[in-house]
């Protein structure tokens, strides 16, 4: 499992309610800062779709603009440079909508939506793992807590013994020795609980570090016995459960679709080929506090004015001598009424050269779709692996379990053996405490091959394609 399965970022307040196995994993899965982040790379996802589609819709921008010229400046309206202060306003509105961009937008909005599928892939993995985790966490909490009560029990027969033994050694019965081997066995077994209480605090902690919970003290997990189930998978072949994984397991959906989305960027990428055409559409309009001409009558002076003569006649031809002056400008909205206008087209651009840009975008573009094939081919190796690793171990489990338990069996009646023959004498403490000493490794053993198997039989069924809310402990 990766390290990243140690942040697990729940946050909580410390409960005085024992958890369950099944609550903790819930929790996680609701309240895990990893899976958080994994979420909300799904949203990001969402965001990109929307740029995507928001590319096939038509551009609207607006502007408008107020500025003053001081100094020598061209009049415009006498079209004279003189030392004048003069203000401008324009403003435009301008549409734009691709026409064609080489099918860059169809597959930048197809890319999209893959990388959403693959970002819900990556968060269903993220569950898998921490789940996992947690269960792992937990069960080894509960081995430490059952090898405390071991030890408890085999330290209560030891006091009973050694309760019998004083009495004998006061009749003289019994040599003062066994005395002493039997408190020098209480006294061990009074240092291993303290060890054995120190694991379960220790492994408490850190299952509520995982969940972060900062109150240690109100944290406890419910004490129950989980049963052994669920073998029947160890009957299918290995070569199914691997088939199975392939088509279940959210790392190799993943790995597949990383090689789809650099296939969709290779074809991104070649679309810069393309020319492109776009539409557009302008208005614009403009006012000024210049001055303006207006007529102003027939100049006295001169009041017509030769501007031209009859071909063949020589008539010559006169017209009103308008005077004009500079009067005021034209009201605000008048003046953009007259001078509005509008402008519309289209634009082609034809890709000529532009330093190997685009002919290597696509070749990085190749180089990344064979990495993704290698990573899924990899990423299916490991798969394999794993698999062939998961049911070894599961196999290899159960196998330790079942030794383990006849092993028990036969660490009893050895005890029972000796008890019977440190009863009437046949044996002295030393062995006697042997025999109780390996049927208390005995039981320890077998509450580690079973916990030990739980977990890697879960494992195998995670990927067998068991949902991980739909483990049975």
């Amino acid at each position: 499992m990766s390290a990243a399965f140690l942040f697990l970022g729940i946050s909580a307040n410390a409960q005085n309610d024992e958890w369950t196995l099944q609550e903790c994993i819930a929790y996680a899965l609701d309240n895990n800062i990893s899976i958080k982040q994994s979420a909300l790379d799904v949203d990001l996802a969402d965001i990109q779709i929307s740029d995507a589609f928001g590319n096939f819709l038509p551009g609207l921008n607006a502007n408008a603009s107020n500025f003053w010229n001081t100094g020598l400046t061209q009049n415009i309206t006498t079209g004279i440079l003189q030392t004048q202060t003069t203000r401008n306003f324009s403003a435009g509105v301008t549409a734009g909508v691709s026409l064609f961009d080489g099918l860059r937008n169809i597959k930048q909005y197809q890319y999209a939506k893959m990388a959403k599928l693959a970002s819900q892939y990556s968060l269903e993995q993220m569950k898998d793992d921490i789940a996992l985790f947690v269960a792992n966490s937990y069960l080894q909490v509960l081995f430490n807590k059952e090898n405390l009560k071991v030890i408890q029990s085999q330290y209560a027969i030891t006091m009973e013994q050694l309760e019998r033994v004083e009495e004998l050694v006061e009749a003289g019965a019994v040599p003062r020795g066994d005395l002493l081997e039997i408190k020098a066995n209480a006294a061990s077994e009074e240092q291993r609980m303290i060890v054995a209480e120190n694991q379960i605090e220790i492994s408490l902690v850190a299952l509520a570090q995982t969940l972060l919970i900062e109150n240690y003290k109100d944290f406890d997990i419910a004490e129950r016995d989980y049963d052994v189930f669920g073998h029947e998978i160890l009957d299918v072949p290995v070569s199914e459960v691997i088939e199975t994984a392939e088509e279940e397991r959210y790392e190799v959906k993943v790995a597949e679709m990383n090689q789809e989305l650099s296939k969709k960027e290779l074809e991104i990428a070649r679309g810069a080929y393309y020319p492109t055409l776009d539409g557009f559409f302008r208005y614009n309009t403009r006012e000024s506090d210049a001055g303006r001409f207006v007529a102003g009558g027939l100049d006295p002076d001169e009041p017509y004015r030769e501007i031209g003569f009859v071909e063949g006649t020589r008539e010559v031809v006169v017209a009103p001598n308008q005077m004009t002056t500079l009067g005021d400008p034209l009201p605000f909205f008048e003046q953009l009424q007259l001078n509005d206008g509008i402008s519309y087209g289209v634009q082609l651009n034809v890709p000529i050269f532009n330093g190997f840009a685009t002919r290597n975008s696509v070749k990085r573009s190749k180089v990344n779709v064979l990495r993704s094939e290698y990573q899924l081919e990899q990423t299916r190796l490991d798969l394999e692996a794993n698999v062939y690793q998961a049911y070894t171990d599961a196999k290899g489990a159960i196998k330790a379990y079942e030794a383990a338990l006849v092993a028990l069996d036969a660490q009893v009646l050895a005890y029972d053996y000796a008890t019977e023959r440190y009863n009437v004498g046949l044996t002295n403490a030393f062995d006697f405490s042997q025999a109780k000493f390996n049927l208390e490794n005995a039981q320890s053993e077998v509450l580690r091959t079973k916990y030990d198997y739980i977990f890697k039989l879960k494992v195998l069924e995670l990927y067998f394609g068991v949902p991980v809310t739909d483990l049975k402990f």
